[in-house]
């Protein structure tokens, strides 16, 4: 999963059958300080998200597929969740999760 931020909307006039309802934004990429990280993304939104939100994006093919609940499906992108803040754990020696 990556932090982005919704920086558009996408409009189109046919799409894959199965995204008939559902919306398509762009989503730029963030670095943990929310600074922009590489080229934008089209994702498919299920959480009502809008242009200036911060989101949560799952970019894990298979639950990406699972995420959106309508079975087999080429997805890459889907947005889970709009980020609300963002707290680090503070470190703790020999632990690999938090990088100690």
């Amino acid at each position: 999963m990556i932090i982005g931020r919704v920086v558009g909307e996408v409009v189109c006039t046919v799409k894959f059958p199965k995204y008939d309802r559902q919306k398509l934004l762009q989503v730029q990429p963030l670095d943990l300080d929310r600074q922009p990280k590489g080229g934008p993304m089209t994702a498919i939104d299920l959480v009502d998200a809008g242009p200036g939100d911060d989101v949560l994006v799952c970019l894990e093919g298979q639950s990406a597929v699972d995420a959106i609940g309508l079975g087999p499906n080429p997805v890459d992108a889907v947005i889970l969740g709009v980020v609300d803040a963002v707290s680090f754990v503070p470190s703790r020696k020999g632990n690999a999760w938090t990088k100690g």
